[in-house]
């Protein structure tokens, strides 16, 4: 198995060299250069497999035995999942109407961004063991990517953290699950602006080579391939258990499943796609909220960024960045690189782009996609409660409308999948006029010291920012150099 840049600049990296990286060094995203195909029989052996188990599967399929043996990779996948707060890691909620939720937040900061990120700093950390190396990891975060990182990867000898968040645009559970970690490896800042903001000045970073290879600089966003291979597993382990392939004729075609996925940076959609170029039948259709630039780029084309980042109460999706798209575009352009540049240096230098007229046919071939107000969310969260006594989280809430306005039709299974708990959103809850008792794991943080930096709006304020996080990145590799404690 080898990887490539979705800009064609780069082909042949192994594994551990995409693990390892954040963007590819032509500013692509990595990729494998082709993609396994399940057969029916392959996936009807899957059927009773653990969703720990299936993991393995499907990351075997990507990870080459010569760099991590089946014995180490199946540990570390086992031990990365054995925190999750129910013994199956994900869990089935069927409720009335054929309305079913695909619970993927039983991991240590209640987001599905758990699943995939406890497996990939279990298998950054194997490497840099083995390597006798340290890397210094750069995340910038809308809401939950930052706190799974840091739970992930807090203590870790050979990693140091730093995670950049929106400050004023994460719930307080959010903001807690990043600021109250102190541990030495761990370097948070709060930014005056949007996760877009964020991005801009991290993307340089990444482009800075000798800064990359001096500091061993990579990413634990979605950019990373290994974030994306383990999300393949959830679409996966959702097919075989709500699909009704184990009631289907051995001989009879597949039988399809609807998956309504709730949308920011599009890497749930990217995997999901991946899945479908693996031969499972699924049908996609992404939901946004009010920063719906995935929704007009697949129904009409117009992948273009709005004025401005618009704050809802699904915070972790007001994106207006999707750039997970990328890997979406490459694939269904057929791997065109050239293309996919293209497309993509357009966008970034003017965030505006009309795609070419058969990529978007085939897009919205391939997903279907809508929109969810704010009103809309607190509508599905009433609902929901009202018929199921279920509470949703406002981003499932927005996957959730889709059941309401789009009710299933009886020849196609379709589920949902819950992205966060509820108990991270207690002031959307609140609004949707319902109540919810935080667990003891979420309260007790309000005693919990804290420990932050802030990164101000000025009018050169892009470059300030990467100009503080570069300073930073040096600090600590200077500071691990001496083997002295960072934070006195």
């Amino acid at each position: 198995m080898r990887y490539c840049s979705t800009r064609g600049g780069v082909q042949g990296a192994d594994f551990c060299d995409v693990l390892f990286s954040g963007f590819a060094p032509d500013g692509g995203m990595f990729m494998p250069e082709s993609l396994p195909v399940l057969s029916p029989d392959t996936l009807r052996s899957w059927a009773a497999l653990h969703f720990s188990q299936l993991v393995v599967e499907v990351a075997s399929l990507f990870i080459p035995t010569q760099l991590m043996p089946r014995d180490h990779l199946e540990a570390l996948v086992m031990e990365a999942l054995s925190s999750f707060s129910v013994p199956e890691v994900v869990r089935f909620a069927k409720l009335k109407e054929g309305l079913t939720i695909v619970e993927l937040f039983h991991g240590n900061t209640l987001a599905f961004k758990d699943l995939a990120m406890t497996c990939t700093v279990r298998f950054l950390d194997y490497f840099l063991q083995k390597q006798k190396r340290r890397a210094v990891v750069v995340v910038g975060t809308s809401g939950d990517t930052g706190g799974s990182a840091i739970q992930s990867a807090k203590g870790l000898a050979q990693v140091d953290l730093v995670v950049v968040y929106p400050r004023g645009r994460v719930t307080p559970v959010q903001e807690k699950h990043m600021t109250t970690c102190l541990q030495d490896n761990i370097h948070v800042f709060s930014a005056d602006g949007t996760s877009d903001d964020i991005d801009n000045p991290i993307r340089r970073l990444f482009a800075d080579h000798e800064l990359v290879k001096a500091h061993g600089l990579m990413s634990l966003n979605s950019v990373n391939w290994s974030r994306i291979m383990i999300q393949l597993a959830h679409f996966i382990y959702a097919y075989l258990h709500m699909s009704g392939l184990e009631g289907a004729s051995a001989d009879a075609p597949l039988p399809p499943l609807e998956v309504v996925v709730p949308t920011g940076g599009a890497g749930n959609i990217a995997a999901g796609c991946i899945v479908k170029q693996m031969g499972v039948p699924l049908q996609l259709v992404a939901m946004v909220n009010s920063n719906d630039i995935v929704r007009r780029t697949v129904q009409s084309g117009d992948f273009s960024m709005a004025a401005d980042v618009k704050q809802t109460l699904a915070p972790a999706i007001d994106i207006q960045d999707p750039y997970n798209m990328e890997r979406v575009f490459w694939l269904l352009s057929g791997r065109d690189g050239a293309l996919v540049k293209g497309i993509m240096e357009d966008f970034q230098s003017s965030h505006r782009h009309t795609l070419p007229q058969q990529l978007h046919t085939v897009l919205s071939q391939a997903v279907s996609a809508g929109t969810v107000t704010d009103e809309g969310i607190l509508e599905s969260m009433r609902r929901c409660w009202e018929d199921n006594q279920y509470l949703l989280c406002p981003h499932t809430a927005v996957a959730v409308w889709h059941h309401y306005h789009t009710p299933p039709s009886a020849q196609l299974n379709r589920c949902y999948l819950a992205t966060a708990s509820p108990a991270k959103f207690q002031s959307a809850v609140q609004r949707a006029g319902l109540t919810l008792d935080l667990p003891e794991s979420l309260s007790s943080m309000d005693k919990m010291a804290t420990r932050c930096e802030g990164l101000e709006k000025s009018q050169t304020w892009s470059k300030h920012w990467e100009d503080k996080l570069r300073e930073k990145i040096q600090s600590i590799s200077s500071a691990r150099e001496r083997n002295v404690t960072y934070y006195t």
